[in-house]
């Protein structure tokens, strides 16, 4: 791989675990969501969305209200979730790993994230960060399965994403956090 600087970027097992921390976890789909037709919610905005969790430490509950027991605690900011449901100011929302509960609209940001092939953690392999939305294109780095970064632009096909510091594309169907065929600006 020798005409580029190789950064290979990892999430280790380590690391997923201090991401969330689930008292009742069990097994979890890894698959990727499908995207069903979008309605509006009583917000107004669409359903189901993108989002990403403003805070370091966001306690998702049973149900809508903070009265509900916790059974899910996120560690880490910035991590894409998907609502999937709202009532009043909570929202239900589902993570890459198919966990679903209720989170107060003021720990979610609109800011678009995303987890690199989730469905692929722990299985090996790698996949390249590219210097344009062109399969041929040359590689910027190589990211494995679980790694999660920011997206600037998706053109329904490729995603422009920046993973610590480094700017690159990924084919949107390897990228949880923006709909296939859809369409995100910064």
């Amino acid at each position: 791989m020798s005409g580029f600087a190789s950064l290979r970027l990892a999430l280790s097992a380590a690391f997923l675990g201090a991401l969330l921390y689930s008292p009742l976890a069990g097994a979890q789909s890894a698959a990727a969501p499908a995207q069903s037709a979008i309605t509006l919610g009583p917000s107004g905005l669409p359903l189901p969305r993108f989002v990403s969790l403003k805070s370091g430490r966001v306690n998702s509950r049973v149900g809508p209200g903070a009265n509900y027991s916790v059974d899910w605690m996120y560690m880490k900011a910035g991590l894409p979730m998907e609502i999937i449901q709202e009532f009043d100011t909570w929202r239900r929302v589902r993570d890459a790993d198919g966990s679903e509960g209720w989170i107060n609209q003021s720990l979610l940001s609109g800011r678009r994230t995303a987890i690199v092939a989730p469905w692929q953690r722990g299985k090996g392999g790698q996949i390249n960060l590219l210097k344009s939305p062109e399969k041929d294109a040359r590689v910027v780095a190589i990211v494995e399965p679980g790694v999660m970064g920011t997206i600037k632009a998706c053109d329904g096909q490729w995603c422009e994403m920046t993973f610590d510091g480094h700017t690159g594309w990924l084919a949107q169907s390897v990228v949880w956090g923006a709909y296939p065929g859809e369409r995100v600006k910064d």
